[in-house]
């Protein structure tokens, strides 16, 4: 069981999202603006959030990037926007994950119980990894560059931790979907994004990447100092 948060502006979207989850034996709270969302957070120390992209007032994105600031709670996002370019966006700011509406109650009942998974118990990996400078250590939930901490979403650092892991080993963004995220399914763009923004958080220059590098054809590759 684990503290779940809806945020939906529809009453009928989150009448049927909570009866799921209160199904699955999560508990549950509900609310339907962006500024309730992050009240309520701020109270309730929910584990994992359910979260509208289009909200009055405070829409979902300005939340998902404001918790992002002050946590690492798994967020999925909800979107009636159905192109990659909505999907990546919300990748973007931050969330773990994204369902697209209409949706099957139950496909995201699961989706909630696999993320949820991933933030609690990571691939089965050394405690700490390290790669030069760079260390990465899941018993603290936390990476240093430099001795300088890394702000990290959760999937981020699992995509980390992963590929640092393995370097030298290259991979599909379809065997990360499935190693990382747990999918056997899903869009390979979610890998791309969080490729991105790790990039940017760990390389000198993301528009040349010497560390996260792309294998044309494949993946991608860690270069450890050493390879």
């Amino acid at each position: 069981m684990a503290r779940v948060l809806v945020v939906d502006d529809d009453p009928t979207v989150r009448e049927v999202v909570v009866s799921y989850l209160r199904a699955h034996e999560h508990e549950v709270r509900e609310v339907g603006d962006g500024e309730s969302a992050l009240s309520t957070m701020a109270d309730w120390s929910a584990e994992l959030v359910v979260l509208d992209l289009m909200l009055p007032g405070v829409d979902g994105l300005e939340v998902c990037t404001r918790l992002r600031r002050d946590n690492e709670v798994p967020i999925i996002m909800l979107t009636a926007l159905g192109g990659e370019a909505d999907r990546v966006v919300g990748l973007e700011h931050g969330a773990d994950d994204y369902v697209v509406k209409p949706f099957s109650p139950r496909e995201l009942a699961l989706r909630v119980d696999s993320v949820l998974r991933r933030a609690g118990a990571g691939p089965a990996l050394p405690e700490v990894v390290t790669d030069g400078d760079l260390v990465i250590d899941a018993g603290r939930h936390e990476a240093t560059l430099g001795g300088r901490a890394l702000s990290l979403t959760s999937r981020e650092f699992d995509l980390l931790r992963f590929l640092v892991a393995r370097a030298g080993t290259a991979f599909s963004r379809e065997d990360l979907l499935q190693e990382v995220w747990g999918w056997s399914f899903g869009d390979s763009s979610t890998v791309t994004v969080h490729v991105r923004r790790l990039r940017e958080k760990v390389e000198d220059d993301p528009t040349r990447p010497g560390r996260l590098v792309t294998v044309w054809g494949v993946g991608y590759r860690w270069e450890s100092d050493g390879a």
